[in-house]
């Protein structure tokens, strides 16, 4: 079992940035694939980013890429998110994800994962 929690969003100008955290209790952190959801008011469940059991893969959508950075201390039991060059369209509540996997599969798809962190605001102001 893993419990995550997510920390570290707020309002912030475009153009600005945010780094989001996601911090997970439970054992075994490093053999689970974590990552990153988003989603808007009245928009189904989007895809950001995800990262590999010990970092041997990253993935992210089109629309972040370039501009949002997964990374992960194993030792701290923590997943960031670092958010650049922020646009009014990142507004969303993100939400942590991880799935117990050992392989270096991106998996781009929310059912894929069992775990979920409850979810933190981002808002970008034009």
């Amino acid at each position: 079992q893993v419990q995550l929690v997510d920390t570290g969003g707020g309002l912030v100008q475009t153009g600005g940035s945010l780094r989001l955290s996601c911090t997970a209790s439970g054992r075994s952190f490093s053999s689970y694939a974590m990552g990153w959801f988003r989603q808007a008011p009245g928009k189904e469940r989007e895809f950001v980013g995800a990262i590999t059991w010990i970092g041997g893969s990253v993935g992210y959508a089109d629309s972040v890429k370039g501009r949002f950075t997964i990374s992960r201390n194993n030792a701290k039991n923590t997943l960031y998110l670092q958010m650049n060059s922020l646009k009014p369209e990142d507004t969303a509540v993100y939400y942590c994800v991880a799935r117990s996997s050992y392989t270096n599969v991106i998996v781009t798809d929310p059912s894929g994962y069992n775990y979920w962190g409850q979810g933190t605001q981002v808002t970008v102001s034009s």
